[in-house]
């Protein structure tokens, strides 16, 4: 295991010496026999700025941590080694030595929910992967507006399925091991969670690749067409596509009569149905408008009518659905 000595830790979480001295006097930060510190002692003091921003104070914290009321101990575990401490590169001395613009390395942070940095702080370790792929890109002669899309458009998508990840995590593990009385460092064996953690990203890409074999077939598809036509030997048919909306007529007085849960148990039915329901007549939602949904069908013909199927489930919740398509002019 990598140890640090003091100066080494504060900058590796982004902290001066004096501020880390002062959480190990409180009783936060406990080095090693010889003084040094790890990995684990650096995420802490990033999780100790994070509940300082919250309102928790680092003396009580060190008081509770004193007298073994709260333990920060999980924090060692390889599963938060994404809790990343600070490289010792900055943005701008990664930008003059790849060429990449440094504005376009500083969004990376800002993707990720943070606020924006200044050239001159340093790349967090787990940034550092990223602004190596937008290196490559310009080197490339990708746009700047081509890699600020897809950076943004990554951020917010893996932000949802973090957030969904946490709130899944939190109902099923959290919630009920603390309802038990366990402390966080107790929740769940150590072992157990870190396979699930390996697991869920094996999962994440598994998907991510099935998704990417969808749109690169598509994109194959649309290639080879041109290519043929170009040679007379494929006369490639143009429909303009459809546009179908689907909303729920008495959501609102769902929620009122039988409250949230009741109106969320209706979206996760309303997503389950119509997803299979429109993919398998050549459609796909591409947006979703609270109570409603607007679809996209690449051919207009099967998008005019919502199938039947989409209203069995609705009778016993008490709610209509109501459809409108509409296909472009050529």
């Amino acid at each position: 295991m990598e140890r640090y000595e003091l100066a080494e830790a504060a900058q590796r979480a982004g902290i001066s010496p004096d501020e880390l001295r002062r959480l190990v006097d409180v009783g936060i930060i406990v080095p090693d026999a010889e003084g040094r510190f790890t990995a684990g002692h650096v995420r802490r003091v990033g999780l100790v700025e994070s509940l300082t921003a919250a309102g928790i104070p680092p003396d009580g914290l060190g008081a509770a941590m004193s007298s073994s009321q709260i333990s920060l101990d999980f924090l060692d575990e390889p599963v938060f080694e994404r809790f990343s401490a600070l490289s010792d590169v900055t943005f701008a001395r990664f930008a003059e030595r790849t060429g990449a613009p440094v504005q376009l390395l500083m969004l990376i942070r800002e993707a990720a929910g943070s606020p924006a940095p200044s050239p001159d702080d340093l790349i967090r370790e787990e940034e550092l992967p990223y602004s190596g792929f937008i290196a490559a890109q310009v080197e490339a002669g990708f746009s700047p507006a081509a890699t600020e899309q897809l950076l943004r458009v990554q951020g917010d998508g893996l932000r949802r399925m973090a957030e969904t990840e946490t709130a899944w995590w939190k109902a099923e593990v959290i919630m009920p091991a603390a309802e038990a009385g366990k402390r966080p460092d107790e929740i769940l064996g150590v072992d157990s969670a870190h396979r699930m953690s390996i697991l869920a990203e094996q999962a994440l890409i598994g998907m991510y690749h099935l998704q990417q074999k969808q749109a690169w077939t598509t994109t194959i598809i649309e290639g080879l067409e041109m290519q043929l036509a170009a040679a007379g030997l494929h006369s490639r048919l143009d429909h303009p596509p459809a546009m179908c909306f689907l909303d729920i007529t008495g959501y609102t007085r769902l929620t009122q009569e039988r409250g949230d849960a009741a109106a969320a148990d209706l979206a996760t039915t309303l997503a389950r149905l119509v997803e299979r329901t429109s993919m398998r007549y050549g459609g796909r939602p591409v947006k979703w408008l609270g109570d409603g949904v607007m679809f996209h069908f690449k051919d207009p013909g099967p998008g005019w009518w919502p199938p039947s199927t989409w209203w069995r489930a609705w009778p016993r919740l008490g709610c209509r659905l109501h459809t409108s398509a509409y296909t472009p002019a050529r």
